[in-house]
């Protein structure tokens, strides 16, 4: 039995999705989280995880059959990445913000304390949910036009020829290439849920700093959001080249780069540019007997005054 307040609150719901159902027992349970129900098994409380199901392949469905209809030339593979985009988490969350959906979510004590109503993939999950029982209790008729509205401004702003679908990852790649930036990495920070329904949370660093980050049902996904993210970010990549010239990067993996690094450290007294030759010489460092080189070079002249760590050994072993 649904109590008063609780009504209000569907009622309320209803009409800013435009739409009455007839069974509100079904939409209280689009919108009750699985915390709330494991708390409540006596009363046998039913979450919205078989709905959200449900709610996917009804999007999806939708969605593919109006890309279909509006670009009939398309290739798949075009159709595909524009169907990605728009029934992505991403797409979803703006959605279900723009109707205040997390409000109306029923979530246990502990959910609600680390900001559940604003999780991403909590929102995305409940606004599945929603066009699962809109379809339930409507018909495929009903939950197409309620879709078609609602992502109607996203589809009349697709570019066929500029899309990137979902692949942000790549795009981003491509973005920081561009300007002579490290690869991005993405680092698993938080991993929630039980083993069956699990959600990641990735961030993503470029030269050690993060910059976004992102969650998902799977790893993947969650890395395609950081990614998003980061892309949506205004100053994104004005930061990454800030970083680059007051942090240079250095890959540590990189044999080559640790020993220039080690020569650079040597040569710290010398006021000029240099970078190395192909033979191993510091190009642009020269002394007054001419270049300088390093490494091993069997044929370099060696000054009488030198002397090696051996050298130094025996004469104190004298000494002594």
């Amino acid at each position: 039995m649904i109590l008063l307040e609780r009504e209000k609150l569907l009622s309320e719901l209803e009409q800013k999705i435009g739409y009455s159902f007839r069974s509100r027992a079904l939409l209280d349970r689009a919108l009750t989280h699985r915390s709330f129900a494991n708390e409540r098994v006596e009363e046998k409380c039913q979450h919205n995880e078989a709905l959200e199901f449900l709610g996917d392949s009804v999007l999806g469905l939708v969605v593919s059959s109006w890309l279909l209809e509006r670009f009939p030339d398309l290739s798949e593979g075009k159709l595909s990445k524009m169907k990605a985009f728009l029934v992505s988490e991403g797409s979803l969350v703006e959605l279900a913000e723009v109707i205040d959906l997390g409000r109306y979510i029923l979530l246990n004590r502990g959910e609600e304390k680390t900001g559940g109503r604003r999780k991403r993939a909590l929102l995305a999950d409940a606004y599945e949910a929603l066009i699962g029982v809109i379809y339930i209790d409507g018909g495929l008729g009903v939950v197409e036009r309620f879709l078609r509205r609602e992502l109607r401004e996203k589809l009349m702003t697709i570019d066929p020829t500029a899309m990137i679908g979902a692949d942000y990852k790549s795009a981003l790649q491509e973005q920081l290439q561009a300007v002579g930036a490290p690869g991005p990495e993405y680092i698993v920070v938080e991993a929630t849920g039980p083993d069956h329904r699990r959600t990641f949370r990735v961030e993503l660093r470029v030269g050690g700093r993060c910059f976004a980050s992102g969650e998902g049902r799977t790893i993947k996904h969650a890395q395609q959001e950081a990614a998003h993210a980061a892309l949506e970010t205004p100053d994104f990549i004005t930061n990454v080249v800030a970083l680059r010239c007051h942090e240079p990067y250095v890959d540590t993996e990189d044999v080559e780069a640790e020993a220039m690094a080690a020569v650079a450290s040597s040569l710290e007294s010398v006021d000029c540019d240099w970078t190395q030759g192909a033979t191993g010489r510091i190009e642009g460092c020269e002394s007054e007997n001419g270049p300088e080189t390093f490494g091993d070079d069997e044929n370099a002249p060696v000054s009488e005054e030198s002397e090696t760590i051996g050298d130094r050994q025996d004469v104190l072993a004298r000494d002594a």
